[in-house]
């Protein structure tokens, strides 16, 4: 049986000067929020007796016009449970199609020049889905939810006052205490508290530091392949994208001084690329570093992952090497505790704090206080640390299998790319496989195959598939393996 909708009450206007009786006044509210589906199939009204004290009048009209509800069928009555709208009713599903503005509207609606250059929103069928080869899942059944849940038990259960009022834009002081400590021992990051803001992931320290530093129409560097949500923060503030390709060392330099000198900044993974996952090399990062000092461009560090590195412990930060304070450093929890978080960071070079401060505090005040709360304790008494290396063991395991499954079921057929850090690898194809035909054919055996191309914004593209192995089992993998090759095989024969 589906569950019922609260009896929130519903905007019920009255008009005392008006010819129309209370009651019918009361009558054709219900009904006109019922027809527009404002109050759904199902959904609880208030009683007689709320209504009158809410709106201030007598029981009498109230009764009157729920009579003539229920007698046109508009609400139905069940014994001891209240009123209710009628479950005859069309369902809310149609309220979507109720809302569609008219085909010939005469007045045109104007958006933001920037709204329009971004591809429409589309969820692509193997997006954020549990399995072999789902990507950015972390191993959910392995986290300490015991822990966390009795952290957020431990905030909830006797909140002080203080947390229930706007908090500090920058975010909870003793929060970012220890991440500055953590940035500091683990990424080689130079940094004190008072430059770091806690923001609402990594797409918001991008976007925020995008609104601070760039100008409509500023060109920036990005990777080639690269992360195309980072390009949408991109293009919706109004930036020119300069892709500049991505090699085995990383971003090559050389290439994007060609393409444009002139950016006013770039946008970088150096400890794990996504999606090809290679590490950029200490001459690229000092050819990098010397081109933002030359020409007075801003580095922006995407450090997303770089906890998760296997055959050497993780590389130091891009920001470690700054001595000019060019590099804005990013960091998130979303990839190495849950997605749903929505925790990330930024270090930001001090004489630029203000800016961001004001920047910050413009769009959303301050962050939510419960979960920095939560976070900061987890980090503080251990649990941070233990659960990161519990989770580095473990995708390590995974890797292991999955490359030694790719390696015995294709051979040489698939070359492996950024197998050394992360939670993801990439595999590229043959020039003549489409692999987005692939991955969504895929979807429909359960088998999750992000497609390496649209990663690309020139073409010709790479074709292949970034392949995640966080939330795949150890059990689950050599099967999926031998599935990806079935498939592959079942299309080079069409």
């Amino acid at each position: 049986m589906r569950k019922t909708a609260s009896a929130f009450s519903p905007l019920i206007l009255i008009n005392r000067k008006s010819s129309h009786p209370l009651h019918r006044q009361i009558y054709d509210s219900f009904r006109s929020a019922i027809v527009r589906r404002n109050l759904s199939s199902g959904q609880q009204i208030p009683s007689t007796r709320a209504l009158a004290s809410e709106l201030g009048i007598s029981r009498i009209p109230i009764l009157t016009a729920f009579a003539q509800l229920l007698a046109e069928g508009y609400f139905e009555s069940r014994v001891g449970a209240g009123t209710f709208v009628s479950r005859s009713l069309p369902h809310q599903s149609s309220r979507s199609a109720a809302r569609t503005p008219p085909q010939n509207a005469s007045r045109p609606r104007h958006l933001a020049r920037a709204s329009l250059q971004l591809p429409p929103y589309k969820r692509d069928p193997w997006v954020r889905r549990f399995g072999a080869f789902s990507v950015s899942q972390p191993a959910l059944d392995a986290f300490p939810l015991k822990v966390w849940a009795n952290l957020v038990a431990r905030h909830s259960r006797n909140p002080l006052a203080r947390s229930l009022e706007y908090g500090d834009p920058m975010g909870l002081k003793h929060l970012r205490e220890v991440i500055a400590v953590y940035l500091r021992t683990s990424r080689g990051v130079h940094c004190d508290p008072q430059q770091i803001m806690i923001v609402s992931g990594s797409q918001q320290a991008l976007d925020l530091s995008a609104r601070v530093l760039l100008n409509p129409g500023d060109a920036v560097w990005v990777e080639e392949p690269g992360y195309w949500l980072a390009r949408h923060v991109l293009m919706a503030t109004g930036c020119r994208i300069a892709p500049v390709p991505v090699d085995a060392e990383g971003l090559d330099v050389a290439a994007g001084i060609k393409l444009c000198r002139t950016a006013r900044a770039a946008l970088v993974a150096p400890s794990h690329q996504y999606p090809l996952g290679v590490t950029m090399s200490a001459s690229r990062r000092l050819q990098l570093l010397h081109w933002a000092r030359q020409s007075g461009a801003w580095i922006i560090e995407d450090d997303y992952d770089s906890e998760f590195r296997y055959e050497s412990q993780p590389i130091a930060s891009l920001q470690g090497l700054d001595d000019t304070s060019r590099v804005i450093y990013i960091g998130t929890f979303s990839k190495v505790l849950f997605p749903s978080l929505r925790v990330g960071y930024l270090v930001i070079p001090s004489d630029l704090v203000d800016p961001f401060l004001a920047m910050r505090h413009s769009m959303d005040v301050s962050p939510p206080h419960l979960y920095q709360a939560v976070l900061a304790d987890f980090l503080g008494e251990g649990h941070f640390s233990h659960h990161i290396r519990r989770m580095r063991a473990l995708y390590s395991e995974r890797r292991r299998i999955l490359l030694a499954a790719l390696q015995r079921e294709f051979g040489s057929f698939l070359s492996i790319i950024g197998d050394m850090a992360g939670m993801h690898l990439a595999v590229t194809l043959p020039k003549d496989f489409n692999d987005c035909e692939l991955a969504l054919r895929a979807t429909h055996e359960s088998l999750w195959l992000w497609p390496l191309s649209p990663c690309y914004i020139h073409k010709p593209s790479q074709p292949g598939f970034i392949l995640g192995y966080g939330s795949t089992t150890a059990g689950e993998i050599p099967r999926a393996v031998r599935h990806l090759h079935a498939l592959i095989d079942a299309s080079a024969t069409l």
